[in-house]
């Protein structure tokens, strides 16, 4: 059976078309409606203010975390707590120092620039934001060969928010030029459930609030994959349900789409459940893990590991992976131990 990875429903990188259309109707406008996160959010609260009080703009922000905990959305309030325009692009789509140029020449003073996936720019464009971030300057080489010389623009002075998944992916000279740095956390059930019962009201969803604990419980700690249940989890309390999201109809609108308790959902138990029946759980190598159940190595590190690795389902040892007695318990599989002993 082949799973569709990228489109799985509690990927956090997944997003379907009309998705995020709701999505962006969804994204808080201010801090104080901003759910989670306190201690970024105290502190990005009093640098905002006291950059305003001095009338300059905010210093540079890197942003860092698991992707879907609202790293854009917290840009996007930067950029109206301070009242400046906002401007959005992504580490991939500056290919050449020459794209980075029209980017900056076309900012006004105090604009935020957010840069997603900031680890994934190219050497040559990083050495073009270093003078722009420092010195609000632009060098530009004009011409080839002995003919060729530097020039040097004058740039307003603008804040860039940077964000990552990968933050040691960075290159020290990059992150060093980051005045605020701020790690985003995965979220609790009871923030979660708080953001759902949100998105319940703007979407105009009647749920009750055992139902919005049990699509928060099964989200994984992200924001992103919590709204996403909670529009399919409509859908069934609407045409099998009498339309209210109550916690009955939530767990069986997640049942069906075989998430179970804990936010697992297929991929996640594969992956287990292939290591403990062909490498009695381990250990075992990534790219093995990787040959065995089609994926890269790379996205079972970044997208499925760091999830099982916090429920302590999986853990890393210097020879390899291997799943934990809890992992075991959870799929309600004997340890080999056990099995023994019961003979």
């Amino acid at each position: 059976m082949e799973f569709d990875y990228e489109n799985r429903i509690v990927g956090p990188e997944y997003a379907a078309e009309e998705d995020r259309e709701i999505e962006l109707s969804l994204r808080p406008k201010t801090l104080a409606e901003y759910i989670g996160q306190e201690k970024a959010k105290e502190n990005l609260s009093i640098y905002i203010e006291a950059a305003r009080r001095r009338g300059e703009p905010l210093d540079h922000v890197l942003l860092y975390g698991p992707p879907g905990l609202g790293k854009t959305t917290l840009a996007g309030i930067i950029a109206n707590e301070m009242g400046v325009n906002f401007r959005v692009t992504s580490g991939p789509a500056i290919e050449k120092p020459g794209d980075l140029a029209a980017l900056l020449t076309n900012l006004s003073e105090g604009d935020v620039l957010f840069i997603d996936e900031i680890h994934r720019l190219s050497r040559a464009v990083e050495e073009v934001l270093y003078p722009a971030m420092e010195d609000h300057v632009l060098d530009i080489i004009i011409g080839k060969g002995p003919s060729a010389r530097s020039i040097r623009l004058d740039l307003h002075r603008f804040t860039l928010v940077g964000a990552t998944t990968r933050a040691g992916q960075l290159s020290a000279p990059l992150r060093d030029r980051f005045g605020v740095i701020a790690r985003l956390e995965l979220y609790s059930s009871e923030e979660l459930a708080q953001i759902v019962n949100r998105s319940a009201g703007i979407l105009g969803i009647e749920i009750d609030p055992a139902g919005a604990l049990e699509i928060a419980s099964r989200s994984r700690g992200t924001p992103r994959i919590a709204n996403r249940l909670l529009k399919r989890a409509r859908d069934y309390a609407q045409v099998v349900c009498d339309g209210v999201l109550t916690r009955e109809a939530a767990g069986l609108a997640l049942d069906k789409m075989e998430i179970d308790a804990l936010g697992l959902d297929a991929i996640d138990r594969r992956l287990l459940t292939t290591m403990i029946r062909n490498y009695n759980g381990g250990p075992v190598g990534l790219e093995t893990i990787a040959a065995v159940i089609g994926e890269e190595a790379i996205t079972i590190e970044d997208v499925y590991e760091p999830y099982l690795m916090q429920l302590g389902f999986l853990s890393r040892t210097p020879r390899g992976r291997m799943v934990s007695p809890a992992g075991y318990a959870h799929l309600g599989i004997p340890m080999p131990g056990q099995q023994r002993m019961d003979v």
